[in-house]
């Protein structure tokens, strides 16, 4: 039991120490603003995604955290931050990025 207890504390620091150092972009992918937005009128937002990150550096999944307006700007975040290559670490991590978005037309 204490084996488990020590085993899951060393988790737990490990990965907010990673939390801390932000991984490096060496490739940003601009996401475009969504043709159905500017439709609707919809001149500005925001997404704050969470990206997990491969040992290569390239983005592996990107999981929409929060959205304004919900559900506008998701697939063009999705998509552009797919295109994202980071610094490779050699291990699997995550980090956070906020996208906004303003129509500039």
């Amino acid at each position: 039991m204490n084996w488990f207890v020590r085993s899951t504390a060393l988790a737990v620091l490990m990965s907010a120490g990673l939390a801390m150092a932000a991984p490096k972009v060496i490739k940003k992918v601009p996401p475009e603003f969504p043709a159905e937005a500017a439709r609707k009128s919809i001149n500005a937002g925001s997404v704050r995604a969470k990206l997990t990150i491969g040992p290569d550096g390239s983005v592996l999944e990107v999981e929409i955290l929060e959205a304004e307006p919900k559900r506008v700007f998701d697939r063009a975040s999705i998509e552009a931050l797919k295109g994202w290559k980071f610094e490779g670490t050699g291990q699997k991590e995550t980090h956070e990025v906020k996208l906004v978005y303003r129509n500039e037309e």
